[in-house]
């Protein structure tokens, strides 16, 4: 690769734009969905599933279904990506808080906390 074409894919990694948004997580075995915000919807089920599987999960209910039931019964899903780009930091807190609570109670599910 030589130095123009590396210095392009630099930029264009830079400059990508990254899915903000809501996902959810399922525990196929209880029934229990729970629902957070992803700043990051590309790494959030990597960075979820690290926690869980070393115990440092801030959600002790959670923690608690996955201690339970095992990795396989759990599903990760999003739910909606969340257009954020021309928003400053209120604006964007205030429609992803909005959007976690409608899918909160669209799916009766609790809060992600961590």
């Amino acid at each position: 690769m030589d130095k123009q074409t590396r210095r392009q894919a630099v930029r264009d990694y830079k400059e990508r734009k990254i899915p903000v948004g809501i996902y959810a997580v399922r525990c196929a075995a209880s029934g229990q969905v729970w629902v957070g915000v992803g700043r990051n919807l590309d790494q959030q089920q990597n960075r979820l599933w690290f926690g869980l599987k070393t115990g440092g999960h801030p959600n002790a209910a959670l923690w608690a279904a996955w201690a339970e039931h095992g990795e396989a019964s759990f599903s990760f899903e999003v739910v909606e990506t969340v257009d954020v780009e021309d928003l400053g930091d209120y604006g964007r807190d205030s429609r992803l808080k909005d959007r976690d609570a409608h899918w909160r109670a669209e799916l009766g599910a609790t809060k992600i906390v961590g």
